[in-house]
């Protein structure tokens, strides 16, 4: 385990998305401390570089799309009309409002996030909305507010590397999934061990580096926690949106994006 204490990877986390949460400004790829004052670039072509269409991002709320994540794991989810969708680490709502646009009314979909100003921001852009089956709730992804066998999909963007409990967040996934259910999970890995000076800073932690792991340590995991039919692919185009995530240093070096499925 890394030397970072947890309930400071905790509060780091939740401090950084509270700022985004509260700000009206550009968003930064994975997380607020990616970003520098000058030279970003648009939420929407922050969200286009990560695979979202223009269409998909002129179908929902404005306030839904943050310019935050690593890939688009709608691009994977296969979603189905009528199936139960949630989606770890939602944020403003981004990946569930074109999630319910894929369940159709016969579907729901579950936003769950830590933060709550996210849940706020959320719960807003469902008011001016106007559906009826999505909802947001708060909650810690290591502690999923959802009952056992009731879900059918979950996605996630670019959010469970920032646990400092991954086993947990995968337990818990496997927990509420139904058989059959399955995960679609858009986020980082690392290249290979991290050095120690990137490990145990807070800070790169909630900018999605620090809490990455090796593809085979996500296997593992996965494995542990009863998923089959595991598959982690990345992506060698994200590196030309990883490296603008630190003024300081190529963070490309260090990470790359992959698309996780597995089965319950």
């Amino acid at each position: 385990m890394k030397s970072v204490d947890n309930d400071l990877i905790r509060q780091a986390v939740r401090e950084s998305y509270a700022k985004i949460a509260n700000e009206s400004s550009d968003g930064c790829g994975c997380a607020p401390s990616c970003c520098g004052d000058e030279g970003v670039s648009s939420v929407e072509n922050i969200s286009l570089s990560l695979g979202y269409s223009a269409e998909e991002l002129s179908s929902i709320p404005t306030d839904a799309n943050m310019g935050l994540g690593c890939g688009n794991p709608q691009a994977i989810a296969s979603l189905k009309e009528g199936e139960v969708v949630m989606d770890l680490g939602a944020g403003g709502g981004l990946d569930c409002f074109l999630a319910v646009k894929e369940v159709g009314t016969s579907g729901y979909v579950i936003g769950v996030d830590m933060t709550p100003d996210m849940i706020t921001v959320a719960r807003k852009n469902v008011e001016s909305s106007g559906y009826k089956n999505v909802e947001f709730r708060l909650g810690e992804i290591e502690h999923l507010p959802a009952a056992d066998n009731s879900v059918d999909v979950i996605i996630s963007n670019c959010v469970i590397n920032l646990s400092p409990d991954k086993q947990s967040v995968y337990n818990e996934a496997y927990r509420v999934l139904k058989t059959g259910g399955r995960l679609a999970i858009a986020d980082v890995v690392t290249r290979g061990p991290l050095p120690d000076d990137l490990l145990d800073d807070p800070k790169l932690y909630s900018s999605c580096i620090s809490g990455a792991e090796q593809v085979s340590e996500i296997k593992q995991k996965l494995n542990s926690a009863g998923f089959t039919n595991i598959s982690i692919t990345t992506k060698d185009d994200s590196s030309e949106f990883i490296k603008e995530w630190s003024d300081d240093m190529d963070m490309s070096d260090y990470v790359i994006s992959a698309n996780i499925q597995a089965v319950k």
